[in-house]
């Protein structure tokens, strides 16, 4: 199979998918070993562009866009039971939270605690917000959900890495600020004994 040639001015890298953009840097680093140590750096300062600002923006935008639709469609009498309404809805709040939750597992699994901890913030700030905020009708399904992903966002934070649990705190300054209502809760995560 011949590739055609792209349109003049045009790359194709720059038309390449996500896996084939992949599998091109595997088999350029297999081919030139001594890229690695620059591609390593390129990517640990790629995934350092983080503030907990974009990630709450993000996670606030990916829950809002959560069509209630979706909700019906998982929801009432299907060939293996019924679904509750609230149940479908949780579900689909989990998956649009669940890539949120590995970034911050992710993160910190490469040594990359502060973007870890930015990513959490964010993580709690964007869902603190949809709480708070004008009512998302897939929250009003699941009221509870905001608060619940929040503190498990923080506890996965709090215990992920090498095994080895973060210290008994989270920045005090940004709970203040962003999430007071969470106080209380967030103080009673860090402050939980690990399970051995």
């Amino acid at each position: 199979m011949t590739m055609k040639r792209a349109r003049k001015g045009s790359s194709i890298l720059d038309r390449l998918k996500a896996e084939e953009a992949q599998d091109v840097l595997r088999r350029l680093l297999v081919a030139h070993p001594e890229l690695c140590a620059e591609t390593e750096q390129i990517a640990r300062s790629l995934l350092g562009e983080v503030t907990f600002e974009e990630v709450a923006d993000e996670i606030e935008y990916a829950v809002q866009a959560v069509d209630v639709e979706d909700v019906r469609g998982r929801a009432g009498r299907h060939e293996w039971g019924y679904v509750e309404p609230t149940e479908a809805a949780r579900e689909i709040l989990e998956e649009t939270v669940e890539p949120f939750i590995e970034d911050i597992k992710r993160q910190a699994d490469l040594g990359l605690e502060k973007e870890a901890l930015e990513t959490c913030k964010g993580v709690a700030l964007g869902l603190y917000r949809v709480e708070h905020g004008e009512g998302t009708p897939i929250v009003e399904e699941a009221p509870d959900f905001p608060a619940e992903a929040a503190a498990r966002a923080i506890e996965t934070w709090r215990t992920v890495s090498d095994g080895h649990r973060r210290p008994d705190t989270f920045p005090s300054d940004f709970v203040d600020q962003f999430v007071p209502e969470w106080k209380d809760m967030i103080l009673r995560i860090v402050s939980r004994k690990r399970k051995s």
